[in-house]
């Protein structure tokens, strides 16, 4: 899915505020405490609350393996300030029942409003469809965050549909909007792309 540019751990994405790097087992704290937090963690699908460390470290081997066989991409979010320091997490990774791959992401909540996760997703997709030559793309937003239903609007996802989702993690289920991009209509939306450079 993602070819070599993408394969190597110094593989970067920079945009104007952000920095989208390869998550390393230095991110373990700052992705326990903030995709933890019970505020972050119920606006996702597949983060447990409380999230223990060993499942963090385990992601982490997991997405890292995905990055480096190309068949997903995880990039750690951080400002272009401090690179070092990770804010959240943003990702392309295979569908489950062989669909398209999906856009996933979380921010941590101190820097939510602030519309980097807007601008994050938008410069992993325009990654996805530019430069390893996707065709099609799939994301989720629970109904209750409109907040990231304008994430994947802003990247020019089109609404699908509702339906149901178990959430095994916590138990119960929870409606979520399905999206989906085409590379069609990534060219229609990708007019002004935030600056972005792969390094």
């Amino acid at each position: 899915m993602f070819p070599d540019l993408f394969r190597d751990d110094v593989f970067r994405i920079e945009t104007r505020r952000l920095w989208l790097r390869w998550p390393t087992a230095r991110d373990a704290g700052a992705i326990t405490r903030l995709a933890g937090d019970r505020a972050v963690a119920e606006m996702t699908a597949r983060i447990p609350h409380p999230l223990e460390r060993r499942v963090v470290d385990a992601f982490l081997l997991e997405v890292r393996g995905a990055n480096l066989a190309g068949t997903g991409l995880t990039l750690a979010i951080a400002d272009r300030a401090a690179p070092g320091r990770l804010i959240g997490l943003v990702g392309i990774a295979l569908a489950e029942g062989g669909e398209a791959p999906h856009l996933g992401y979380w921010l941590g909540r101190e820097r939510w409003g602030t519309g980097l996760m807007s601008e994050a997703a938008a410069a992993l997709v325009h990654a996805y469809f530019a430069w390893a030559g996707g065709t099609r793309l799939i994301a989720e937003a629970r109904v209750d965050n409109p907040a990231s239903r304008r994430v994947l609007e802003r990247a020019g996802f089109v609404a699908e549909g509702r339906t149901v989702r178990s959430v095994p993690l916590r138990g119960g289920d929870h409606a979520v909007d399905c999206f989906r991009l085409d590379r069609a209509g990534w060219l229609a939306a990708a007019a002004p792309v935030p600056a972005a450079r792969a390094a």
